[in-house]
């Protein structure tokens, strides 16, 4: 198998938003290609921001049935749930990196599941925290 690579929110919204543009196009092209190597992974976390996202703040939202059953398939790519100790590990990473407690969050999850890589456009590409690289997979 190859590395493991977790999932940032704003890819799996940028996956389903039919007013994203090339952004849509490239999000949906990693996704496919982590589903058929069986490398992505992602938090409870995660499908709670996409759902809330992309019902309610896209300019052309999501059908409320179509999030869930996009929640529903992405379920398969938690591996780990989230626990008192990836919220104390987050809230250590936060001094660490010197970033929001929501992207410490997404860094433990992807290190609680030993990602080599965490596919986000927030984070800062080519930065290792906590052992995870950061790549932005919609860079051209």
């Amino acid at each position: 198998m190859s590395d493991v690579v977790f999932v940032d929110t704003n890819i799996l919204i940028y996956a389903h938003d039919v007013d994203a543009g090339a952004k849509r196009s490239r999000a949906a092209e990693k996704l496919r290609q982590l589903w058929e190597s069986g490398a992505g992974r992602l938090s409870v976390q995660v499908l709670q921001e996409f759902y809330v996202n992309v019902t309610q703040k896209l300019a052309t939202p999501v059908a409320r049935s179509t999030a869930r059953e996009v929640v529903s398939s992405y379920g398969a790519w938690i591996r780990e749930p989230t626990t008192a100790e990836t919220v104390t590990r987050a809230i250590d990473i936060v001094g660490l990196a010197q970033i929001s407690f929501w992207d410490a969050l997404i860094v433990a999850s992807a290190e609680q599941v030993a990602a080599t890589y965490i596919y986000s456009e927030d984070l800062n590409p080519g930065q290792t925290i906590a052992g995870v690289t950061i790549v932005n997979p919609l860079a051209d």
